[in-house]
Parts: C-alpha cells; structure tokens; sequence
C-alpha cells in the first residue's frame, strides 16, 4: 500500500500529477485515483486507499472546495489525524478545514520554495519514505476491523427476524462511530445471512481481524441476545457474553454490548463517541421497535398504495410515543414522498414530517438528504447540492443519504458523481435499487462491463424478493432491466408480459419496462406504448421529470411520438397546476 494518498479536482490533474512525481522523487509511495483497476469498485477502492495511507494530501482549488468528494476525503483524513492541506490557486477553504495549516503553492516556483518545504515537512511527521538503501521505515501495525455478522433470529417466530436484523444494524452503526476501529459496512456482513460461514474465511475475504457473531430471542417482553468475538486469524473466542434482560432495557443492552466489544478489543472509547453510541433518539422502547419494523418493511415490501399507508399508520403510532422520535418522523417523511410520487396520495410528500426531524434532530443526515430531494424536485439546485453535501459530512455511510445523491446526480446527467454514490450504496445495502440506478449509470456513461457487473449484482436481489412477492411490480421492472442489460432479451420480454399481467396499474414499472425497451431491446414502438401509459398516470409529474433527461431514453428522444408524448405529458401537469377559475 502507498505512504500517500492524494486528493484534488479534475481541473487540478496536472498539479496532483506534479505533487506525486516530487513525492515519489522523495522515495514516497504515492497514489492517486488515476490508478483504479478496471474490475474494482471505485467507492471500494478510495476507502481502502484513505485507510492505509499514513497521510493524505489534499490539493485545494476553487473547484475541489465544492467538491463532496474532495471535502469528504479530507474530513476523514482530518479525523484520523492524517491531513495535509495545499492551496494552487488561493481559494478560500471550506470550514472546517480553514481552521488547519495550509500551504500556499500558488506560485510553485520549485521544491525549494517555502511552501513546499511546508509540504514535505508535514509529511516527513507522518510518513517516513522507503528510499532503496536505507532504512526501511516500521511497519504500522494492522488497524482493528471488525464484521458485525447478521444475528440469528432464535425467536422461533419469522416475524421477528426484523428485530435480529436491527440489533445487528445498530450494533454496526455503534461501533461505526468508534474512530479508532473500521467496521464493514451492512451490506458486505449480511451477504452472509442464513449460512453457517468459516469465520477465518470472512475475515479473509473481507480483510478484518475480528468476526462478531451472535443470536437474538425475543419472547414477550424478554430478550435474550448471545455475542461472541472471534480472532480473524486464528478463530478463536476473543470473549463472549449472554445476556437475559426485559426488553424495556435493550437500549441499556446495546450500549452495554457495544462498549464490551470496544473493550475486548481494547479500543479507547472517546467521550464523544461514548455519547454517540448512547443517543437512541428515544426512551420509548415501544417506538423504537415500530421504527425497526417500519424501515424494514419499507425497504423489503412491495410499495403497494394500501402497505405504504400502513406504514404511515405505524411511523404515527411510534410518534404518538414519542412526539420527539425525529428517526419516526423522517421515517413518516420517506414513506409519504414515496406514496406522493408512486400513487400521488395527499399531501406535502412528507416535506413537514422531514422539516419537524431537523427540528429534533438537526444532525439527522437522512432529513437532510430528504430536504435536498425536495429542493432538487423544486429547481433548487444549488441549495439542494449545499443541502446534499451536509448530508453527505454528517453520515458519509448512510445508504440512503448515498442512495438520495447518485438520484439527485443522475436526474441531472452528473453521471460519475451518481455512480460512485450508488457504488456506496450498494455495499450499504441489500436491496435491488441501488444496483439498478448503478447500471442505468454505468449504461449512460457508456461502460457496458461495469453495466453488466452492475446487472449481475442485481439480479439475484430482484429474485431474493420474486421469490416472497410473485406481483412485486417493482422488482420485476428492474429484474427486465437487468436481463436486458445482460443480454437475456427473451427472458426480459417474458418478465414483461408477466409482469403487466400481474401489476397492470404499476406506472413506475412500465416507466422502467420503457427505458430497457427502448436502450437495450432496440424496440422503439414498445418503449413509446409503455412510456405513454406511465405519463398518463403519473400524479406529480416524476415520470414525466425524469424522461426528459433519462439517458435511456437517448435512442427514441428525436423520435416525432416521443416529443409529442412529453409535450401533451407537459399540457397536463400545466392544467393540474393552474387554479380553476
């Protein structure tokens, strides 16, 4: 791995290029994003880079200084201690990176210059060059990382797998919040779910030097939960522990497992981190278990009009326990603007539940990235963009934050930035969306092979879910989209004529069955019939929004009857808008 890690913007290449060729002058290893392989994973890739870099360099310029990915680099060196900060062309830094030193290369005029003396200087006290011939610098020892592995449901009861699920989540996102110790993401860990894995090949093939493992029982109001951690390498029991509790104490319990851990593991726990981990949101552990059951629903059910009232029904009843739960009202707040923008439903699409979240919590990422949706459906770009990108610092690892900005990237045809989100968001979780936005991307930025990867890893999600839910129409639009990115497109028109025959009403669907039809199956009188039903039904003018920048849609867009279609599209959201008189 290289001592150094450098990030800037595209518009700052020559100068990132002339950095890393004086460091490695200076017998550094030197890496910068120009080196991704072809078959990794461009999210993937970057963090494990940033992770094993003793310290990061990073070229600030007017652009870079507006860049997520730039300042979310940088806040991560920053917080392991690791920054080294550089400015080519006197832009004013971000906060809170103005507070730290930074070198002014302005006017480089050669490595005797006074700013680059500064450079080397902050480097040469993190990381000591490998020159040939002399000594070679001490090898760091590895940094601890952990797989949370899914919790088994022991409850006897399949209904209660989503409380399992959510001990486990939460006990990820806990230790996640420990700096001193990297943590796999959701996603990788329960790619495990329901096997009986070797815990020395997870550790492996996931690179960690510890396995968590456990079991969830919960019966009336007890709960039983085991945990046992284990020696990635050797496969040994570091510690293991059960605890029998009422189930009023689980808050108390999850803390009390998450510092053990970080006590096994012999972490320091800052102060900070401590109070991270001890924020629930809620005293209520009655709403926080209709939060859990909420969420999982939303993310594994078939959106159907009667199951998203549902669960509106229940995101109330917790709030109703708790007027101050902010994680029930951005829960309310996703399930309304999905029930706004899939079956028009009444309402402001949650915009008053997400605003009264911030007011709880105001460093809550996901009503953040909620709000920089609804600026973004308004034509506020640059307050979404600023909205987005204090989502994206808040909770970097949030799949759906990540999942909010590769939408908001792709509606607007930035394509590498929606890729690399719904790269992230696809290691951070096990639903089919994300990989099906990640091969419309990869398919608009013309990389057939990363598409087909794309495809391949969504297709066995579509038919996970097929397998509970024959009608889910939504499934079934991205699993034609798959099959016709990978080149099925027999099987594609199957799934198309089955799945108008079960879902006939599903406009969202139909809209996708259009874009496959029209990019990848080369039928332009298919994609015109199909997209025509999805305007005709299409109660806030989503689909019509997104056909007119959908890149799928690029082969019939100089088509008379596609123009036609958007303009009459345009006709009716302009009458529904306009007052009677």
């Amino acid at each position: 791995m290289s001592d150094i890690f450098i990030s800037y913007a595209r518009s700052t290449a020559d100068q990132a290029q002339r950095v890393a060729e004086a460091l490695r002058g200076l017998g550094y290893g030197v890496w910068r994003d120009d080196e991704i392989p072809a078959n990794r994973a461009y999210a993937d890739v970057i963090a494990e880079r940033l992770q094993t870099a003793k310290a990061v360099v990073v070229i600030w310029s007017a652009e870079a200084a507006k860049s997520e990915w730039v300042r979310s680099e940088a806040e991560r060196a920053r917080a392991e201690h690791k920054l080294v900060q550089l400015s080519v062309d006197g832009a004013r830094l971000p906060m809170p990176f103005d507070q730290t030193q930074c070198a002014d290369l302005q006017d480089w005029s050669g490595e005797d210059g006074p700013g680059w003396k500064q450079v080397v200087g902050a480097i040469a006290n993190l990381a000591a060059p490998n020159r040939p011939g002399g000594e070679a610098p001490k090898k760091a020892a590895p940094r601890l990382s952990i797989c949370v592995l899914p919790f088994s449901n022991m409850s006897g009861d399949p209904e209660q797998e989503y409380f399992s699920d959510g001990i486990s989540e939460d006990i990820i996102t806990d230790l996640s919040k420990v700096s001193a110790l990297g943590v796999i993401a959701r996603n990788s860990a329960f790619a495990f779910k329901g096997k009986s894995p070797n815990v020395k090949e997870v550790a492996r093939e996931l690179g960690v030097s510890h396995v968590l493992e456990g079991s969830v029982r919960k019966a009336g109001n007890r709960v039983r939960i085991t945990a046992q951690l284990i020696d990635g390498a050797s496969g040994e029991h570091a510690w293991a522990e059960r605890w029998d509790r009422d189930l009023d104490d689980i808050f108390a319990l999850q803390d009390e497992i998450s510092q053990a851990i970080v006590a096994a593991l012999k972490v320091k726990l800052l102060p900070a981190e401590k109070r991270a981990i001890e924020n629930r949101g809620t005293d209520s552990v009655e709403a926080y278990d209709l939060i859990l059951l909420a969420r999982n629903l939303f993310r594994t059910a078939n959106p159907t009009l009667q199951g998203l009232e549902t669960l509106i029904r229940i995101a109330e009843h917790a709030i109703a326990l708790d007027p101050n739960y902010a994680l029930a009202w951005v829960t309310k707040a996703r399930v309304q603007s999905r029930l706004l923008h899939t079956f028009g439903g009444a309402g402001d699409g949650g915009a008053l539940a997400a605003a009264r979240a911030l007011e709880l919590d105001p460093n809550l990422a996901e009503a953040h990235a909620l709000r920089a949706r609804y600026l973004d459906h308004g034509g506020q770009n640059d307050a979404a963009l600023a909205e987005l990108e204090l989502a994206l610092r808040l909770d970097p690892d949030s799949f759906e934050v990540n999942n909010v900005a590769g939408t908001i990237h792709y509606d607007n045809r930035r394509f590498d930035l929606a890729a690399r989100h719904f790269e992230a968001a696809s290691k951070l979780d096990d639903g089919f969306e994300a990989p099906f936005m990640l091969m419309a991307t990869y398919v608009a930025l013309n990389d057939p092979d990363k598409g087909r990867a794309a495809a391949a890893a969504a297709l066995p999600r579509v038919e996970k879910m097929l397998e509970q839910d024959r009608a889910n129409g939504r499934a079934l639009g991205v699993g034609v989209y798959a099959l016709a990115v990978l080149g099925e497109p027999g099987r594609a028109r199957d799934w198309i004529a089955r799945a108008l025959l079960l879902d006939p009403e599903n406009a969202v669907m139909r809209y996708n069955f259009a874009c496959s039809l029209s990019r990848d199956l080369s039928d332009a009188d298919g994609a015109i019939e199909l997209l025509s039903a999805a305007l005709n039904n299409d109660p806030v003018g989503d689909n019509l929004r997104s056909a007119r920048t959908d890149p799928d849609f690029d082969p019939i867009r100089d088509d008379p009857r596609f123009r036609a279609l958007i303009a009459e599209a345009e006709a009716r959201q302009a009458a529904k808008a306009t007052p009677p008189p």
